[in-house]
């Protein structure tokens, strides 16, 4: 569903789903261009149940569809293009007519500063490097650069002030030299280091002198009975939809789990046309913690001003946020979903056509894992975190980890120690950068703000042992929370588990499977969690072509040899 009132006129481009022509802003996804379609269904399970998008950033891999007789493609990560025929992708894709995968092309690059990831931290560091003469070469899987946080407008005119600071940070990285390249998606890392990717049906090699990591988060859900239903996605996958496509994610909404990013989505998408059903927050009534709403305030006045002004643009819409509510379960009813929200007094199920859920965030550390970093264990914020100087560099020399891979901190954050690290990597490879002070001040700020916020958004962790049993644990395999109690009276470890019941062996590699089941574990052996009570990672981290896995494999041995 389309939404809003502003008309640049954008043009339109015709493709075909399920035989049905549909309309799209030229570069817009095909997600939101079904989702505006009314399309939810994008795919079918092995046990025949329907998936949508849920991720909106090609981690989940639920919105598969058949593009032009290819199976496997992400709706999410696809622009619609003139003339494309999609269809919904079976439990099996059909395979008859695909010809087999030719090795596409090999290219190796040597930049002095490797960054992944076009966000907030890695354009920072992108722009402190190369303005120190450094080579600098981003890397970013998404269409556009700008990250989670800045999401750039596709067929429109930036939304607000945020998406023009992103714009302008973008265009003075480029300004200074550095080179970004788009739809490239890192999915190993070795040794040397030496990074792979691949680009489109092409593989990339990139042998670089220092690298910073910049990879982000992604979003941590509730595991509710219902979660893996059409128009059940996560908070930032809506605001993906809204801010960067001009998509609704749906005409009645409800916004349920923690923190401010639910804030500021239910919002967005009242403005632009939503109703919101309702606004859920598990924490209680900031009354509650006003010591940390007062240290909040002091560390940062200008984004507690945005919070304060957030709520009363809630307000002004007639939406009042219950405090101390959770999501319960989510069922089909004639066409919407009926959603169960449960509070301290009461419970009450009520009807939308989308549910937007966050309960935190993961940090996407898996190159950081590969290359060998050491990890911390974060109780308070349930994370994993590399171990890092006061510069970005991690127990690996010559990598460098920023923003929200390693543990939230929001943008602000990430963006000063983009600038710390970016200077740091050059530094180390002999140019001549600036120690950037102000970057230091801005990183103490920003993170006597985040300290404050997450102690006012505080809750207990959701309880998975009372998760119902009929509850989809592992989306991918779609193995169910009494499956996997069932292996848990037998399986010794995690990775007894996984073999019993292959969850973590999907398309998304455990990502959201995995660190509930590695609590889950710890919290019945009364343990602590460490690195090694996760899956370990290995390459590729995400799906990818064996062809272009084989073209790698033959380019690495190549550098070996002459290096």
């Amino acid at each position: 569903m389309a939404g809003g009132d502003e008309d640049d006129g954008a043009e339109e481009v015709a493709f075909s789903f399920e035989g049905r022509r549909l309309a799209a802003r030229r570069g817009q996804s095909l997600a939101a261009a079904l989702i505006a379609a009314g399309e939810r269904t994008l795919r079918q399970t092995a046990k025949g149940q329907p998936r949508s998008v849920f991720c909106g950033m090609g981690v989940c891999h639920d919105c598969l569809v058949e593009i032009d007789g290819a199976p496997n493609r992400r709706a999410c990560m696809e622009k619609a293009t003139p003339g494309l025929t999609v269809r919904r992708q079976p439990a099996l894709a059909r395979l008859d007519g695909v010809a087999p995968a030719a090795p596409g092309a090999v290219q190796v690059a040597r930049p002095d500063v490797l960054v992944v990831g076009g966000g907030a931290g890695g354009l920072e560091a992108a722009l402190a490097a190369a303005s120190a003469g450094a080579g600098v070469l981003v890397l970013d899987e998404r269409p556009a650069p700008g990250g989670q946080y800045y999401k750039q407008a596709v067929g429109a005119a930036p939304l607000d002030a945020q998406q023009r600071a992103g714009a302008a940070l973008v265009d003075r990285a480029r300004a200074a030299g550095a080179e970004l390249r788009m739809g490239v998606e890192v999915w190993g890392a070795f040794d040397g280091p030496v990074l792979a990717a691949a680009e489109g049906d092409d593989a990339l090699i990139v042998r670089p002198r220092a690298v910073v990591i910049a990879t982000g988060a992604y979003e941590r859900p509730l595991m509710v009975p219902g979660w893996d239903l059409p128009g059940v996605m996560t908070t930032g996958a809506a605001q993906t939809l809204w801010r960067t496509y001009r998509t609704l994610p749906g005409a009645r909404v409800i916004v349920a789990g923690s923190g401010p990013l639910n804030l500021q989505v239910a919002l967005e998408v009242a403005r632009g046309g939503a109703r919101l059903a309702a606004v859920c927050e598990a924490a209680p009534a900031p009354f509650t913690r006003l010591g940390s709403a007062a240290r909040m305030a002091a560390a940062d006045p200008a984004l507690a001003a945005r919070g304060a002004l957030m709520l009363a643009g809630l307000a002004a819409r007639g939406v009042r946020l219950r405090h101390g509510t959770v999501l319960e379960r989510i069922e089909r009813s004639a066409g919407s979903l009926a959603v169960t929200l449960a509070g301290a007094h009461r419970r009450s199920t009520l009807l939308a056509d989308a549910v937007l859920m966050n309960d935190g965030f993961q940090p996407a550390n898996e190159i950081l894992r590969l290359l060998g970093c050491a990890m911390d264990w974060d109780a308070r914020l349930a994370q994993l975190r590399p171990v890092r100087a006061a510069d970005g560099e991690t127990s690996v020399a010559g990598i460098y980890a920023v923003g929200d891979c390693c543990g939230l901190g929001g943008a602000p954050a990430a963006a000063a120690e983009g600038a710390i690290a970016g200077a740091a990597a050059a530094r180390s490879l002999g140019f001549a950068a600036p120690d950037p002070q102000g970057a230091r001040v801005a990183l103490r700020r920003a993170r006597a703000f985040q300290d404050a916020l997450w102690r006012l958004y505080g809750h207990p962790p959701h309880d998975l042992s009372a998760v119902p049993p009929e509850t989809v644990f592992c989306r991918c395999e779609e193995v169910t929370k009494g499956e996997l109690d069932a292996a848990l009276a037998e399986a010794g470890d995690i990775g007894a588990v996984k073999r019993a019941t292959r969850i973590g062996m999907g398309r998304c590699q455990g990502r959201y499977c995995g660190p509930a089941l590695a609590r889950l574990l710890a919290e019945r052996r009364h343990e602590a969690l460490t690195e090694r009570s996760f899956f370990a990672p290995r390459a590729p981290i995400k799906p990818v072509r064996i062809a272009t896995v084989a073209a790698a494999q033959a380019a690495i041995d190549a550098l070996g040899s002459t290096d």
